[in-house]
């Protein structure tokens, strides 16, 4: 199950391969949202809070994919019985 917070890797895509900490779920959408993944450039104008310009952010992938991590399962098959 994906989690917001949980580590990700991406299994096609331009992104294929990387890993990353989900940011946010959209669940009506099956999208979510990954850490310095799936990259755009935003063209803003400027406001009283922020300034103008071309600003990179993260967009939405589609939760298909993407591959759950689980470190926990991990460390268990490290383990071996002698």
């Amino acid at each position: 199950m994906l989690k917001k917070g949980s580590q990700v890797k991406i299994i096609t895509g331009r992104d294929k391969g990387k890993t990353g900490e989900i940011l946010e779920i959209n669940r009506k959408l099956n999208k979510i949202k990954i850490k310095s993944i799936n990259m755009i450039k935003r063209h803003t104008k400027p406001t009283k809070e922020n300034k103008g310009g071309i600003i990179s952010k993260e967009s939405f992938i589609h939760q298909s994919n993407v591959k759950n991590l689980d470190t926990k399962k991990k460390e268990k098959k490290l383990v071996s019985k002698k």
